[in-house]
């Protein structure tokens, strides 16, 4: 088994005979077209391109088998670390991106601002409990999202989970927010951008580097992949992507969402939105949490759903998903879930909601996007949600989930 085998749909000994799923592709692709010009209409054309840039992240997503969650897995416990480099390449060329822009504050006239936040006692202990969600729900926040859209019938589970703990956290927050914290700083702003990236992209190098090693140490040597069961043309519509052309996918497309919303990409906030309105349609005050007292936050909770960037960038990844699946012949949901393995995507998804409104974002708008940005406070929840991840892959036997290790050669 190689280290692709883990985490992408195209493993060996299921990529023989996979045929494109007609109907499931026309959906998809109905889907996509049809809300885009839906959002054209009733919000503004704006909305509509922030979907579809949505849809294109769920088929990179999903056709790079771009996890955070497996790929942090498979380090922990086997010391590959094809997934970390990647995720290295990837924050390395955002970075890049995003200093010079975020240092002048605009992107071709459109003023941009990056995702940086305080960084105190409650993202310490809501990224390691993010970690800890993240494996045993079976996914992160982007992971949950591609892979309802690809018919994983178990993530539909995490999902529902990861709403409900989103709106439990927002709940919460403001006992959170009153913990001592370091203030948002930006790294950008504090030293300039040109030193702030050559010393991120300096550690992004280490990072990678100590991957390396460690897998070198364990395996005498670096893992090597599958072989793409196919090229060309063929491979770019059908996956499965080499996982550095995902990285770099993700963060020319991240830069796109920096221009078209003016900040960096992110996925939960829509989840407590969600989850809050569901709360107040069934009698909750959600009105009288400080967490919708903001000017911003008040607006979105009073308006439709699909006014909210996140939102409408969340429903575009679970269409391109579920585009991609249908076009690689892997869209074939089943129903039958394990019962140790639904309480597992239960208590992941609670811990991932409630996680990542503590900690101001999760693996996309703290790690990612806020790392891509200079915030100290994404480098902060690297390291927590890092350990709840070494926690959380302990964990795993006991909910009767699988933890890859390759076995040695002596090659």
């Amino acid at each position: 088994m190689s280290s692709s085998a883990v985490a992408s749909p195209f493993s060996a000994g299921n990529r023989a005979g996979l045929t494109v799923n007609a109907p499931a592709s026309l959906a998809a692709a109905a889907g996509i077209l049809g809300g885009a010009a839906l959002l054209g209409v009733i919000i503004n054309p704006r909305q509509a391109a922030l979907y579809v840039l949505g849809a294109a992240l769920g088929l990179v997503l999903y056709h790079a088998a771009f996890g955070f969650t497996s790929a942090w897995r498979v380090f922990i416990a086997d010391r590959r670390g094809e997934g970390l480099r990647a995720q290295m390449v990837m924050l390395a060329i955002a970075s890049i991106l995003f200093f010079p822009v975020l240092a002048s504050g605009t992107l071709f006239g459109q003023p941009v601002a990056g995702n940086v936040s305080p960084a105190g006692i409650g993202v310490v202990v809501g990224a390691f409990i993010f970690g800890i969600g993240m494996q045993l729900g079976g996914g992160c926040a982007s992971g949950t999202l591609y892979t309802v859209g690809g018919g994983s019938t178990r993530m539909v589970i995490t999902l529902a989970a990861f709403i409900a703990g989103s709106a439990i956290g927002a709940a919460h927050l403001h006992w959170w927010v009153a913990l001592p914290s370091l203030p948002a700083i930006s790294i950008v702003k504090t030293w300039g951008p040109w030193t702030a990236l050559a010393v991120q992209l300096a550690v992004f190098a280490l990072i990678a580097a100590i991957t390396v090693v460690f897998e070198k140490r364990r395996h005498g040597r670096l893992v090597a992949a599958d072989p793409s069961p196919r090229q060309g043309l063929a491979r770019f519509l059908r996956g499965p992507w080499p996982i550095v052309a995902g990285a770099v996918a993700l963060a020319l497309l991240n830069f796109v969402t920096l221009y078209l919303a003016g900040r960096p990409w992110g996925v939960t906030s829509a989840f407590a939105l969600w989850g809050s309105k569901i709360a107040a349609a069934i009698g909750f005050d959600v009105a009288s949490w400080p967490y919708w007292s903001s000017p911003a936050n008040k607006a979105a909770l009073n308006s439709s759903i699909f006014n909210d960037v996140t939102t409408v960038m969340d429903f575009g990844i679970i269409f391109g998903a579920l585009l991609a699946a249908s076009l690689a012949g892997r869209f074939a949901p089943t129903w039958k879930v394990p019962l140790r393995s639904a309480i597992a995507a239960i208590v992941g998804g609670l811990l991932l909601g409630y996680g990542a409104r503590l900690a101001y974002g999760c693996n996309i708008g703290a790690y990612f996007s806020g790392i891509a940005s200079g915030s100290v406070h994404g480098w902060v929840w690297l390291v927590a949600a890092f350990a709840g991840n070494v926690f959380g892959t302990r964990l795993r036997p006991a909910f009767g989930l699988e933890v890859e290790r390759v076995k040695l050669t002596g090659c």
